[in-house]
Formats: structure tokens, sequence, C-alpha cells
């Protein structure tokens, strides 16, 4: 933009210039967040006096197309994103990038072919069924590991404080043909089951991660050569998946024992041959009882160590918000 004052004209030289930049960011030569020129430069280009460039630069300013900033410049004000935050819900201050998420995913919408009402449609549409699936949820499982499933559903009852069912995985089909909607949660390890079952079907499936147990394969690496480790859990299944990462790490340095909780034979085995016993909560009340039963035929008894999780935190705050439970 070349900025020229006719000196025979008229129209005031301030005018001028006034409606020289207006035009230049009406135009979007001067975007939103471009740097005017300094007064300086401005009076080299035009010849005008810097108090008269300071001037025009005020009447921009009250005219709320440019804002200026103390030790920075003049910067043309983005009046789409003003007259935005004028109409935004107080959350969005709670959730800062939520607005250009939302605005990004809007104009993807209208890219499309989506006109402003179908868009909201489908906005109010994918709430609306995530809201109706939120009313029953369901905790599904294998039955020949449904230990598993018992231990999800007894840390997701702790931590979310709703009604939730266990479902064998085997009558899942059965129980969502009888609902309208629903949440099925399952573990990471049998999402492809559950994804096949209710895809065709009013649900949808919210899978759950593990606890990586960082600390207990930490204490894993430090024991001596020969020690003899129990592990101990209300799934079979993750005995035998433990036992394998134990050896993993390990190799055979360890003597590895391991028994679901119901195993009362192999548990008071290990109670008497173990040095220590790593297990889970829901665990943890019957091992205990085992050793203490035990305990006049064993000179030392073995050190008993619980793991608080066996669901990952992140999944738990996930399945909150899916859920609407957290703000």
């Amino acid at each position: 933009m070349q900025f020229k004052i006719q000196a025979d004209s008229d129209i005031p030289a301030s005018t001028q210039l006034y409606n020289q930049i207006l035009f230049a960011i009406a135009s979007r030569q001067f975007p939103p967040g471009h740097r005017l020129p300094s007064t300086r430069q401005l009076a080299m280009l035009t010849g005008l006096h810097r108090n008269t460039i300071s001037k025009v630069y005020r009447q921009l300013e009250d005219a709320g197309v440019v804002d200026a900033q103390a030790g920075s410049g003049i910067y043309v004000r983005d009046q789409t994103a003003e007259g935005a935050a004028r109409s935004r819900s107080p959350l969005l201050s709670q959730f800062p990038e939520s607005h250009k998420l939302i605005q990004h995913t809007v104009d993807e919408l209208l890219k499309q072919g989506c006109s402003l009402g179908q868009a909201r449609e489908l906005f109010l549409a994918e709430i609306d069924w995530r809201l109706r699936c939120s009313a029953q949820v369901l905790v599904a499982a294998p039955k020949h590991d449904l230990a598993a499933g018992e231990m999800i559903l007894r840390e997701l009852k702790k931590a979310l404080d709703i009604p939730m069912q266990l479902v064998p995985m085997e009558e899942l089909e059965q129980v969502l043909d009888q609902s309208q909607s629903s949440t099925v949660v399952t573990s990471r390890y049998f999402i492809a089951q559950a994804e096949a079952i209710t895809t065709p079907r009013a649900a949808r499936v919210i899978p759950i991660d593990i606890y990586n147990f960082e600390q207990e394969i930490k204490l894993i690496r430090e024991f001596p050569k020969g020690h003899s480790l129990g592990v101990v859990s209300l799934s079979a299944e993750t005995v035998g998946v433990a036992e394998v990462i134990i050896y993993s790490i390990r190799g055979e340095e360890l003597l590895v024992l391991t028994s679901a909780v119901s195993d009362r034979y192999k548990l008071d085995a290990m109670v008497r041959n173990a040095q220590t016993i790593i297990c889970d909560e829901a665990s943890y009340d019957t091992v205990k009882a085992a050793i203490v039963a035990a305990r006049e035929d064993i000179i030392r008894p073995p050190q008993l160590i619980s793991f608080e999780n066996f669901i990952d935190a992140r999944s738990i705050s996930l399945l909150k918000r899916e859920l609407g439970l957290e703000a």
C-alpha cells in the first residue's frame, strides 16, 4: 500500500490518510494482526507531521479497527474474533482452545456442503447420542476372563459412583438388543470383539487401558537372583500375562509362583514358599488371611505388596468426560 497525500485537495490531509489506511484494512492489504508503519516511517512516506499521523492512529483506534500496544506499535484488530468473543459462552474461558476447535470443525462441515442448520443438527445429534448411551453403562469381558471384568467393574464403581453392570461378552449381543442405547466399557484386549457386537446396534464402546505397573516392574528388576516371587490376582488371565512379563524382564533369575485368588491349594503353597507376593487390591484380604493362617508353619512370612490400580488413571478421566460426569 502506497500512501499519497494530495496537497491541493479540499479533503484535509489527515482525512486522506485515515481513509487510505482504513481502505488498506478493509481490503485486507493490512490483515488482522498486521503492524502499521510507525509514525516516523509514515511521516517520511507522506511528508505529514508525526503529530498528525498520531491523531489519525487515535481516530482509527477510536473507530475500533486498530489496537495500540505500548512499546510495540499499532496493530490491526481482529474484529471477527472480537465479535465472536462477545458471543462466547463463559465456559470458553475455562477451555481456551475450544473456540478454535469448534470454529475449525464448523468450517470443515461448511466446506463439505453442510448448512449451519445441518452442522448444528449434527453436533446436537452426537451430544444427544452420547448422553443417551451414558444412561446404561455395561462392563464386558469374555467368560474365560470374567474376573478381569470384575476388576474393571470394582474400580469404575469406586471412581464413578454410578450404576454399572458386568456382562459376559458372549451375552452382550442379547443385552444390547433389549436396550435402547448403552455404553460398553471393556479392556483394550477385548475391543475388537466388543466393536463387532456393538457396531450394528445402539451402543458405543470405550476401551480401558490397564495400569502400567511401573513401580512393580521397578521392584521386580531389583530383586536378587533366586528370589521367590508370588503373583496373585482375581483374574487368572492377568496372572498369566504377569508371568510372561516377569520372565521377559528377569528370565530365569527369579522363581515365579502364580495363582488365581480362587485357587486355594496354589495360594496356600505360595504363602509357604514365596519371599514376596504381589497381588491386586481385590485379592489382598484373601492373601493376607492365607498368610495369617499359615504363620505357624513358616519361619518368615512373605512380604505382601498390593497394587491399588488395575485401570490407568487417564482412562478413568476420559470415561468421566465421555459419560458427562466431569465438568
